[in-house]
């Protein structure tokens, strides 16, 4: 029996550590200051903590147990397999909102809607459309804000 522990889980929430060595007894333990201190315990002590460290064990798995099947039904395991689907509804809406930003864009002026496309459609960046179009990154990200501004006014 010599050097036997028992089995505990190891988390945050089991701050001590206790085993038998030498046919004596002992807990372990880190201080706030992460200190490592190791204290001999009487043997009663020992088969409290030995005791209670079971019972624990045994509620946890329980605890597990139960937790897990409760979660475990037909309509969370489809919601964990399978991405839902968009319905009808979803798909015309989103459907409507992009052809209304697509038609306020419309309305932005040629330099603004070319240097906005670039940005969120194709991902270029302000260094990127200043070197293409011979301009400075300013200019660009001053054009592509002022896009903005006004397309929150257009859908507005």
């Amino acid at each position: 029996m010599e050097g036997r522990q028992p089995k505990r889980r190891k988390d945050k929430y089991n701050p001590y550590e206790i085993y038998e060595k030498n046919g004596k007894y002992y807990v372990s333990f880190k201080s706030n200051e992460e200190i490592q201190n190791c204290i001999e315990i009487e043997r009663t002590l020992y088969d409290e903590f030995n005791s209670f460290e079971l019972q624990d064990l045994s509620h946890m798995n329980v605890v597990d147990r139960h937790l897990e099947q409760s979660e475990v039904r037909d309509s969370s395991l489809y919601e964990r397999a399978i991405e839902k689907e968009e319905s009808v509804e979803d798909t015309v809406l989103k459907k409507l909102e992009e052809e209304r930003l697509h038609n306020a864009i419309q309305k932005l002026s040629e330099i603004q809607r070319r240097r906005l496309i670039k940005y969120y459609f194709e991902e270029m960046t302000y260094e990127q459309i200043a070197q293409e179009e011979g301009c400075s990154f300013r200019r660009v990200a001053k054009s592509v804000k002022a896009a903005i501004e006004n397309l929150k006014k257009i859908l507005n």
